[in-house]
């Protein structure tokens, strides 16, 4: 069984930037991707980043792509989400998850794991 912590959300003003983290409480032996997903109050859950365990291949939607970064630490059951230029539009929960199935893919019904979120809020 695999549990997801997120951390590192908060308060930033428009243009500026967060690191946030995603620690894994075990090794993940089966699971072949994580991705981040965020949900704004009213708009359905989206992904905002997507890598594949094994490779590191990434995948970014357009809305956050050239913005947001995707990265893992393999050997630390680590996961981590660089926003940089954050948008009013950014503001929302963000959530890390883990899927067991290939392609990684993108729809959040593919994703078995989910951590608790971590709010951030973007000011105009």
């Amino acid at each position: 069984q695999v549990q997801l912590v997120e951390s590192g959300g908060g308060l930033v003003q428009a243009g500026g930037s967060l690191n946030l983290s995603c620690a894994a409480s075990v090794r993940m032996f089966t699971i072949y991707g994580m991705g981040w997903f965020r949900q704004a109050p009213g708009k359905e859950r989206e992904v905002v980043a997507r890598i594949q365990w094994k490779d590191g291949s990434t995948y970014y939607p357009d809305s956050v792509k050239g913005r947001f970064t995707i990265s893992r630490d393999n050997a630390k059951n680590m996961m981590y989400l660089q926003l940089d230029r954050l948008k009013h539009e950014d503001t929302a929960v963000y959530y890390c998850a883990a899927t067991n199935l290939l392609p990684v893919g993108s729809r959040k019904d593919r994703y078995s794991y989910w951590g608790q979120g971590t709010q951030v809020t973007v000011t105009k």
